[in-house]
């Protein structure tokens, strides 16, 4: 259990990061890890509780007292073959997952205390191919049992995996040019450098995955020739229908949903650029801090990021979000260290400009729904670039209508147990659940490919009971 009392005696150390200053003028990640040994010192922090509520704050069931233990004891190899036991992925997660498992460490009922847990997992998964301990692992048979994967984001990668090391034959159908998703294409190469996704990628190809870019199912694949093709279909496209502002001027030049805008700087395009324009954000998640980061790194004049919430608590409000629940307090972005304004309880009424763009106009809200709007509080602002971090709204539902799945009542995928109305056709991740964390969407591939195996073995052994009695009943008839 680490070391007795090391809670106590050693402090918790975040990652180091390169000077904000610094970072804005590349795209490389701006994120490290400790040297080992303090990283060792880290794990020994980890009490190894007897209940470790660590595990429930991870949706994947990581084994976090386990690899912490082994790193504090030099023992890396045995800690990457921990981790990768219930984590395809962790150095999506270490990077990408605002780690709900630290919120639930015992240590921070004592608020920034908590183990070092993220910064551990992609400390041991980064030494891990650096030492070459991750290798392809293909089936030692073969089923002879196909399935196809609708999408290649981190639900995908991971429903691909698990059956192709299952035996199954996989394809991954993927619209974009590239695997990956939003880790691909939507999420920043600051934050993750493109490298890491397109090795796993290559992991998945050595394992006996096929990957077909380029395929939209439901337009120029056929959606009656994939079904004849395989024995399942898992569809995981993800949560891609973003939410629009419906405001006077919404129409015009230089209003953009913020995954066009993601997407363009990820792909190199120069159709949206937030270079020298006064750049406004609507949205405080994730994804608006994505792209004020990127208007930082193009040099934009000004950057602002409003919200629609009123203001949350500097402190976790425990009667609200107690512990070890996730806790509903003011996080100041890496994005907003770097440069940028920020307001909350704001409410859009207007976007003006000849044609394109020039202003942006908000009133103060009361903070909570329905966010009613306070006389006396109008503003205006310059505006050259408007962007839409508002979050999704459900899968995209073309390829749902031509497979003839049923939905729920939130536009999502209706499948309680992966599978859908559909015999043969499963749904995971964002698809299924609504728009959520990558630990969820990994843990949700890994569930949903035990289910399509398990289903197919029935299948199989239903077709093999129907033979026998078939031949039963000839011989009982000679």
């Amino acid at each position: 259990m680490g070391r007795v009392g090391a809670f106590i005696k050693v402090s918790r150390q975040d990652p180091p990061e390169r000077d904000p200053g610094e970072r804005i003028r590349d795209l490389k990640e701006f994120v490290g890890t400790l040297p080992l040994a303090e990283l060792r010192e880290q794990g020994a922090r980890c009490m190894e509780c007897g209940v470790p509520f660590c595990h429930d704050g991870c949706p994947l069931g990581n084994l976090i007292p386990d690899w912490n233990d082994l790193v504090y004891r030099d023992r890396w190899e045995e800690a990457i073959q921990q981790l990768h036991r219930t984590n395809n992925f962790p150095e999506f997660t270490g990077r990408l997952c605002p780690a709900p498992c630290e919120a639930a460490c015992v240590l921070e009922i004592n608020e920034g205390n908590a183990v070092t847990i993220k910064q551990i997992e992609v400390a041991i998964v980064n030494r891990a191919w650096d030492e070459g301990w991750v290798v392809p692992q293909p089936p030692a048979r073969r089923t002879g049992r196909s399935v196809g994967v609708i999408g290649s984001g981190p639900a995908g990668l991971a429903a691909a995996q698990q059956l192709a090391r299952a035996g199954e034959q996989v394809t991954v159908y993927e619209r974009d040019e590239a695997a990956g998703g939003l880790v691909r294409f939507g999420v920043p190469e600051f934050k993750i450098e493109k490298w890491l996704v397109e090795r796993r990628v290559q992991q998945l190809v050595d394992e006996g995955v096929e990957f077909v870019f380029g395929a939209d199912v439901g337009g120029n694949v056929d959606v009656a020739e994939l079904r004849e093709r395989h024995d399942a279909l898992v569809l995981a496209t993800g949560s891609r229908v973003p939410r629009d502002l419906p405001v006077p001027g919404r129409e015009l030049d230089g209003v953009h949903f913020a995954m066009e805008y993601l997407y363009s700087r990820q792909r190199g395009e120069s159709a949206i650029t937030a270079a020298g324009k006064h750049v406004v954000v609507i949205g405080g998640g994730d994804t608006g801090a994505d792209c004020v980061g990127h208007a930082h790194r193009e040099g934009a004049a000004s950057v602002t990021q409003i919200e629609l919430l009123g203001e949350p608590p500097v402190s976790r409000p425990d009667d609200v979000t107690p512990w070890p629940r996730w806790p509903m307090k003011l996080r100041t972005s890496y994005a907003l260290k770097e440069g940028g304004d920020r307001d909350f309880a704001i409410s859009t009424t207007a976007l003006t400009g000849n044609g394109k763009v020039e202003k942006i106009h908000w009133q103060q809200n009361a903070g909570t729904p329905p966010f009613e709007l306070v006389s006396g509080t109008e503003e205006s602002r310059p505006a050259d670039l408007v962007l839409l971090a508002m979050g999704f709204l459900g899968p995209e539902t073309p390829v749902l209508d031509r497979l003839g799945v049923q939905r729920d009542g939130r536009g999502n995928v209706e499948a309680a147990r992966y599978g859908t109305s559909v015999d043969g056709i499963f749904a995971a991740g964002d698809a299924r659940r609504g728009q959520s964390l990558i630990v969820w969407a990994i843990n949700e591939g890994r569930k949903c490919a035990a289910e399509v195996t398990a289903w197919l073995d029935g299948v199989e052994s239903a077709a093999q009971g129907a033979t026998s009695l078939s031949i039963a009943a000839n011989r009982s008839g000679e």
